[in-house]
């Protein structure tokens, strides 16, 4: 049998109720209450004084960890390449900031990081110079212990250029502090009715057709899962039966399993926002993957 998941949340999760009516400690309290143990953050928005968080505040992250028993796991990071109007980000420049959030995660215990390249396309063709950014931290990432790993996330697909790329550089360089992240919203195979704060009509699914989902066979996961380092659990609507509005979530949990994965599942909410719904919405992703995840264990065993 293969082994087994691990649970965790990303902070963003919480996007409009943190920061408003939600502090650190309280977003510390509900992921924990769920029963995870891995907490993920968005370095930008929740380090506070980030880059250079205050040794008061690093004292509170610490603290906050060991009161809770989580783990960091991954923290977002973005790459500026339009920083400024003037031009874009040089290697250098990008490879500086890349560093920067290579430190930064280093520093508050995360294994994994997450920069957000910009991008040129809707399919989200990333900056050409990604590449250079990445390779001259790749010696710096080994240092720290640190994996860098970009995301999959709709509309792009598995089978796609931007994925190939990323594995190009993986099997050239022989790294293993560069991987994959997979953004389940890829899997998506019906249309959402929210999207964060807004509500979705006609003429937004005709600007924006991944709305209705991308609908990723999960099979497709097995082609590339030696890749794959975390995967961000994205989801929409989850309803009182437990049952995902946009997710299939049976054959992805078949397809994640069967390729051996036991790394993280890390619950990411981006449905409808209003005030406290995200608090239950985890609750339930996390109940309902656990569930699936020991259905196909005893399906195995039986």
């Amino acid at each position: 049998m293969t082994g087994s998941f691990k649970y965790g949340v990303s902070t963003y999760s919480y996007v409009d109720d943190y920061g408003s009516v939600m502090t650190l400690e309280d977003a510390f309290d509900h992921i924990a209450d769920t029963g995870a143990t891995g907490i993920e953050i968005l370095g930008e928005g929740q380090v506070e004084g980030y880059p250079e968080p205050s040794t008061a505040w690093l004292d509170k992250w610490f603290g906050l960890l060991d009161r809770h028993k989580l783990e960091p796991t991954n923290m977002c990071s973005w790459v500026d390449m339009r920083l400024t109007l003037k031009h874009n980000l040089t290697i250098a420049e990008g490879a500086a900031e890349l560093a920067r959030d290579l430190r930064l995660a280093h520093r508050l215990g995360f294994k994994f990081l997450r920069p957000k390249f910009g991008v040129l396309s809707h399919d989200l063709i990333p900056d050409t110079n990604w590449e250079g950014y990445v390779e001259r931290n790749l010696d710096l990432a080994h240092e720290l212990g640190v994996v860098i790993c970009p995301e999959i996330h709709a509309p792009t697909p598995i089978k796609h250029e931007v994925v190939d790329g990323y594995i190009n550089l993986i099997e050239r360089t022989g790294t293993s502090n560069f991987g994959l992240m997979i953004d389940t919203g890829i899997f998506q195979d019906r249309p959402l009715t929210h999207w964060g704060s807004h509500q979705i009509n006609e003429e937004a699914r005709k600007h924006m057709p991944f709305l209705n989902g991308i609908a990723v066979n999960p099979e497709e996961f097995l082609d590339i899962a030696r890749y794959v380092v975390f995967i961000q659990a994205k989801f929409h609507d989850i309803d009182e039966n437990l049952e995902d509005q946009n997710i299939p979530w049976v054959p992805v949990i078949s397809a994640i399993k069967r390729s051996g994965y036991s790394g993280y599942l890390s619950s990411e909410y981006e449905g409808l926002r209003s005030p406290w719904r995200s608090i239950d919405q985890v609750r339930r992703q996390q109940v309902l993957l656990r569930k699936l995840e020991r259905e196909y264990d005893e399906s195995v065993r039986a």
